[in-house]
C-alpha cells in the first residue's frame, strides 16, 4: 500500500497557508501518474520539472532542507495548468499547493530590478483595462520592431493582435429579453476588456436572449488570480476581499464568468482565506460561482435553452480545453454539449487536448521561450484537425492560440465559445 510523504514542515508557525500546503504534500505518494499530463515535463524530461519533483522541492524547502534559491527555477517553470490534479488518483490538490507556496516564498525571493519592473508591469496593467487598452495599443505599433527585441519585450508584442479593438461600454444592467428566467451577476474580467470586448458583448446577448437578467454590480475589479498565481499574496487579498463586498450572492441565481482563468480564481477564494475570518464569506460566494458554459448548460439540460439557427454549412470546429477549465473547474463536457446543439456542428477532438498551450496566465510573459514551444505544439496539433473554426473559453488561451496559429500561415478564427454560440443564434455561422 502506498502512503503519503511524511513531512516536517512547520505548519504552526506558517498558519492556515501552512496547512494547505502540508495537506498537499502529504496527500502526494510519489506514484509518477502525473508526469505524462505535466506540459515542462514533457518538453524537458527532467524529474525535478514534473508536479512529482516540484513537491519534493517544496517540501525540502519548507522544511528548512533546501535553500529556495536551488528550487525556484524549477518551481518558475510550473504553468499551474493544474493537468496533474486531473491526472492525479490520489487527488493532490497540486493548484493548491503550488499556489500557496508561491504567496509564501514570492516575499523571501532574490529577483533582479528588471525582473521587479516587470512582475510590477504585469499586476498593475493586467487588472487595469483601460490602462492594459493603452498599452497594448502603443504596443501594436510596436510589433514590426519585434524580432530585435529580448525575448522578454518580444513575447508580450507577439502575442498582440494586428489590431487592438476599442473598449465597449458595458451597461451596469442588461435586462432579459421576454419573460424574465433568471438574474445573474456577471466578471467583466480585465485583459479580455481591452483585447476581446466582443466576449462580454456576446455574453450579454446569448444571456439576454434566453429570458436572463445580467448585472455588472459597479466596483468590481479583477479577480485576482494572476497575483494569486504570481506569489503577490497581499496584492491578491485585496483583489478578493474588493470582490467579496461587491457580490453579494445572496442577490444572484449565479455570479458568472467567460473567462476560465478568472472563474477558477474565483472558485478558489475559500482556499485563499482558508483559516480568516472572511473563509465562510468567500465559501458562500464560490458556490455561486459559475463558468458561463456551464451557467447554459444547464439550461440545456432543463430544456431551457434557445434553440440555436443552423450553420449555413456544414461547420468543423476544433475545441480546445482551457487548462482552469478543463482541469482547475472540471468543466469539459458542458461547452460540447452547446456547440454540438447547433444544428451543422460536427465537433473535433484535437491531439493531446490536455496539453496547456503555454499561455496559464502570465506564464508567456515570464516563461517565453517555454510558453512559445508550448504554443507552436498546439497550433500544430489543432491544424492537424482541418478545422473551420477555433474555439476555446478563456482569453489568455485565444489570444496565445491565435498568434501561434497565424505563425503557421493558417486564417482560421478563434473564437471564445460563446461568441460561436452568439453568431449561431443570429444565423451568422
Amino acid at each position: 500500500m502506498l502512503y503519503g510523504m511524511n513531512h516536517d514542515i512547520p505548519v504552526s508557525t506558517l498558519g492556515p497557508q501552512g496547512e494547505v500546503m502540508a495537506h498537499a504534500v502529504d496527500a502526494c505518494v510519489h506514484c509518477g501518474f502525473c508526469l505524462p499530463a505535466c506540459p515542462t515535463y514533457a518538453l524537458l524530461g527532467d524529474e525535478m520539472d514534473s508536479p512529482r519533483g516540484r513537491i519534493v522541492l517544496m517540501k525540502e524547502v519548507l522544511e528548512g532542507n533546501l535553500p529556495l534559491r536551488d528550487a525556484a527555477p524549477h518551481l518558475d517553470r510550473c504553468l499551474g495548468c493544474q493537468g496533474c490534479v486531473t491526472a492525479c488518483p490520489s487527488g493532490v490538490p497540486y493548484g493548491e499547493l503550488i499556489t500557496a507556496f508561491r504567496g509564501w516564498s514570492e516575499p523571501q525571493r532574490e529577483r533582479t530590478p528588471l525582473d521587479k519592473a516587470k512582475r510590477y508591469a504585469i499586476l498593475k496593467a493586467l487588472p487595469a483595462p483601460k490602462l492594459f487598452s493603452v498599452a497594448a495599443r502603443v504596443g501594436q505599433y510596436a510589433k514590426p520592431l519585434a524580432p530585435a527585441l529580448p525575448a522578454a519585450l518580444r513575447s508580450p508584442l507577439d502575442l498582440l493582435p494586428e489590431h487592438v479593438p476599442a473598449m465597449q461600454p458595458q451597461p451596469r444592467v442588461t435586462p432579459a429579453r421576454g419573460k424574465r428566467r433568471g438574474r445573474v451577476a456577471f466578471l467583466a474580467g480585465c485583459a479580455q476588456q481591452a483585447l476581446t470586448p466582443n466576449f462580454n458583448a456576446a455574453t450579454l446577448r446569448v444571456l439576454a436572449r434566453n429570458g436572463i437578467e445580467v448585472v455588472i454590480p459597479e466596483g468590481q475589479g479583477c479577480c485576482g488570480a494572476a497575483a494569486l498565481h504570481t506569489g503577490a499574496r497581499e496584492e491578491a487579498l485585496k483583489l478578493v476581499r474588493n470582490n467579496l463586498r461587491t457580490f453579494n450572492p445572496d442577490d444572484y441565481d449565479a455570479i458568472l464568468s467567460n473567462a476560465a482563468g478568472c472563474g477558477a480564481g474565483l472558485k478558489e477564494y475559500p482556499v485563499v482565506l482558508h483559516g480568516l475570518p472572511d473563509e465562510a464569506q468567500a465559501q458562500a460566494f464560490a458556490a455561486k460561482v459559475q463558468d458561463i458554459s456551464e451557467y447554459l448548460a444547464g439550461l440545456l439540460r432543463d430544456g431551457e435553452l434557445q434553440p440555436f439557427m443552423p450553420t449555413r454549412e456544414p461547420l468543423n470546429i476544433a475545441y480546445h480545453d482551457a487548462c482552469h477549465l478543463a482541469h482547475a473547474q472540471k468543466i469539459k463536457a458542458a461547452p460540447r454539449a452547446l456547440l454540438r446543439a447547433i444544428p451543422g456542428v460536427t465537433l473535433t477532438e484535437i491531439p493531446e487536448g490536455d496539453l496547456c498551450c503555454g499561455s496559464a496566465g502570465t506564464y508567456n510573459l515570464e516563461q517565453p521561450e517555454l510558453a512559445a514551444q508550448l504554443g507552436q505544439r498546439k497550433a500544430k496539433n489543432i491544424l492537424s484537425t482541418t478545422p473551420d473554426l477555433i474555439a476555446s473559453g478563456n482569453i489568455g488561451c485565444h489570444t496565445q492560440i491565435q498568434s501561434h496559429v497565424r505563425r503557421q500561415g493558417s486564417p482560421v478564427p478563434v473564437m471564445h465559445t460563446v461568441e460561436v454560440l452568439d453568431l449561431a443564434y443570429r444565423g451568422a455561422l
